[in-house]
């Protein structure tokens, strides 16, 4: 496998970086994970328009969907002519949540450009992939992810709190992209968001093998955040880096 970080900014865009969105490649398959705000650019970068064969959204704030209402008229407009209809998984609410988006609801309610397919946590098959999902710890629900294929397994966290269940999920994972928005302090909204430190530590007590970083927001101290994380997880541990492809 392999992931190819196409954002990775907490909440809005930040100056280096759309929001949050990752594509998990294997075999020639390809699956958009999350799409926020500013990340349909990015995704151009890397592949062409109409090459995604799937996309799954961990939760509906913005910063991780928005930009499917964009990519809708990418792929309807597109001068090759309107693809395949593109499956996008996500959880209860995700079809109403992008329709909502537009200035008017499409009457064909999308139908001609994007399959929804509304999935509770569980197992799921994803093309070569064996996507587990959990519910993690956040104000709207908001799936984990780990994705399994060729004998490697990667885990995403969405956003997410402390949460026991995202520990489980990333036990013993191979590459581990955990959410650590801001620097850990006391004053911290509880369950909604990790530090630096309470993201090594869920990686430490997962096992997980290699900690990547993401979601950190603007105005937080990447510097600061890493040297958290890295104190605290017992493994290697980097920044995630828009535009930067890993070997999983």
């Amino acid at each position: 496998m392999r992931l190819t970080v196409l954002g990775c900014a907490g909440t809005f865009p930040g100056p280096a970086s759309p929001c949050s969105a990752y594509l998990v490649d294997h075999d020639g398959y390809r699956l958009l994970i999350d799409l926020g705000s500013g990340a349909l650019g990015q995704l151009q970068r890397h592949v062409g328009l109409l090459d995604v064969d799937a996309v799954y959204v961990s939760h509906l704030h913005a910063d991780h969907c928005i930009d499917l209402v964009a990519y809708s008229y990418a792929r309807r407009y597109h001068p090759d002519g309107v693809p395949p209809v593109l499956p996008v998984y996500g959880p209860a609410g995700t079809a109403k949540r992008i329709l909502d988006s537009y200035e008017a609801p499409p009457s064909h309610g999308l139908e001609d450009v994007y399959d929804f397919r509304e999935v509770a946590p569980g197992t799921h098959e994803i093309g070569p992939f064996t996507v587990t999902a959990v519910r993690v710890n956040h104000p709207i629900e908001c799936h984990g992810l780990r994705v399994e294929a060729g004998g490697r397994a990667f885990v995403y966290s969405g956003d997410t709190g402390e949460c026991d269940a995202l520990v489980e999920l990333a036990r013993d994972s191979d590459l581990f992209l955990c959410e650590a928005s801001w620097a850990h302090a006391a004053d911290n909204p509880p369950d909604l968001h990790l530090s630096g430190r309470q993201a090594g530590e869920h990686a430490r007590r997962a096992g997980a093998k290699r900690l990547l970083l993401t979601h950190v927001v603007a105005w937080s101290d990447p510097d600061v955040v890493l040297a958290e994380a890295v104190e605290a997880s017992g493994c290697p541990t980097e920044l995630a880096a828009c535009g930067t492809t890993y070997d999983v």
